[in-house]
């Protein structure tokens, strides 16, 4: 039976509840590949399943922790310089393990077990498997380097198996965190530098902003974490927030290459046949403006169904949170909740002058005419978007910088094919 992905193994010394930046990162790559569809196994010496997210398949070895009896015993001998009968049957009896472990993967992410000397048995373990042809692909993810470090190169001798932290393997995918790790680990390998990729830590947009599952379904189901302006409407669907005045922005600023979502939150009136009416034409509209995949209304953006869509406040709040401003164009407002709601998000507010943005934004908000025109509304946006460091900073790690995207640019390639599908 053929496999949709391939399967891929983590190492790592120890796992969540154990805190650290590795254990993080592990984390998240374990997330990541089962939110891509690729199966996920995690084996380390410490950690727990519970602490994993869920679906993650577990194996605990602990000669794999760097606090196994075992393990100190033969570090302290290697710190003396002594390759023992205690480490030789320390690498092997890992060795049978990590084999029995790595059955029917594909894909062996190391981290730092061909960087650090903690637990050089296991290295020494994991490199012969590979060499056997046991492990089809090995990557090895090296957050540090006992080589340079004031601490642990002082335990570092020249022979075998230290220097196995000094060789280069052409067929292993070699991987650092950043370009300064990059050029540390070229030296160490005496390689150039293009043999190594660069990955940085991603993040996870949800859960750093706190946004409900149900709000995420959205994001993804618009793409909006590949938008260069996200533009919060958070008005009802009438004829007096002037609705067509803030397609022709969309539409302007299309034209001038930007990547834009505006995203009105709100609904028409069902019950109202002249609203209806309203709501057909700005759809009409739309298309004739070609702004369809750039202003989408909510209401008929169900990303579970095809049913009309009503939101929640929960869901407007993650809303304001994810964009980057919010626009109002309204002929005439009462008030204007939403420049107070902005306000308080911290979001930049474009508004007419109706009373919330006048007589409370004032300065602080960036206020227009309907007299300008979309055009230069339009450029107001894209001369704020373009200089506020803030926004451009914003712009560049939403884009580039979530696991997802990390995953799908960076890692996936990496990966060899299922077996089962040679």
């Amino acid at each position: 039976m053929m496999n949709e992905h391939p399967k891929t193994a983590i190492l790592h010394y120890s796992a969540p509840p154990t805190i650290g930046g590795v254990e993080s990162v592990i984390a998240a790559h374990a997330k990541i590949f089962l939110e891509e569809g690729f199966p996920v196994k995690v084996i380390v010496g410490n950690g727990k399943k519970s602490a994993l997210p869920k679906g993650t398949q577990f194996t605990r070895l602990p000669l794999l922790d760097t606090q196994n009896k075992s393990v100190l015993k033969v570090n302290e001998e290697l710190r003396k310089g002594m390759v023992s009968e205690d480490y030789e049957q320390l690498r092997d009896e890992i060795k049978n393990q990590l084999e029995a472990s790595l059955s029917g993967f594909d894909n062996v992410i190391a981290h730092n077990l061909l960087s650090k000397n903690f637990n050089l048995a296991a290295t020494q373990a994991l490199i012969s498997l590979f060499e056997e042809g046991k492990i089809p692909n090995l990557i090895a993810w090296c957050h540090d380097f006992s080589v340079t470090s004031a601490k642990d190169k002082k335990a570092l001798h020249d022979d075998l198996p230290w220097n196995l932290l000094r060789t280069y393997y052409p067929d292993i995918h070699y991987v650092v965190v950043s370009r300064k790790r990059q050029e540390i680990l070229s030296e160490i390998l005496d390689i150039p530098k293009n043999k190594i990729q660069v990955i940085y830590n991603g993040f996870d947009p949800d859960g750093l902003l706190g946004i409900t599952d149900e709000t995420s379904r959205l994001i993804t189901h618009l793409h909006l974490n590949d938008a260069d302006i996200i533009i919060l409407m958070p008005v009802r669907i009438t004829k007096a927030k002037n609705i067509e005045f803030a397609m022709r922005i969309a539409a302007s600023l299309k034209s001038k290459d930007c990547n834009l979502k505006i995203v009105l939150t709100g609904p028409p009136d069902p019950h109202d046949p002249e609203n209806m009416v309203y709501f057909e034409e700005l759809k009409n509209l739309r298309d004739r403006l070609d702004v369809k995949h750039n202003f989408k209304f909510l209401y008929e953006e169900n990303p579970r169904s095809e049913k009309p869509y009503i939101l929640d406040m929960k869901i407007v709040a993650d809303l304001y949170r994810v964009c980057d401003s919010v626009l109002m164009t309204s002929h005439r407002e009462g008030f204007g909740m939403p420049v107070i709601e902005a306000g308080f998000s911290g979001k930049p507010v474009f508004s007419t002058n109706i009373p919330a943005a006048e007589e409370i934004g004032g300065e602080e908000t960036h206020l227009f005419s309907l007299s300008d025109g979309p055009e230069k509304v339009a450029n107001q946006i894209i001369d704020w978007a373009s200089t506020n460091p803030t926004h451009v900073f914003r712009v560049r790690i939403r884009q580039n910088f979530t696991w997802q995207k990390i995953f799908r640019k960076k890692i996936q390639p990496m990966l060899v094919v299922d077996k089962d599908d040679k």
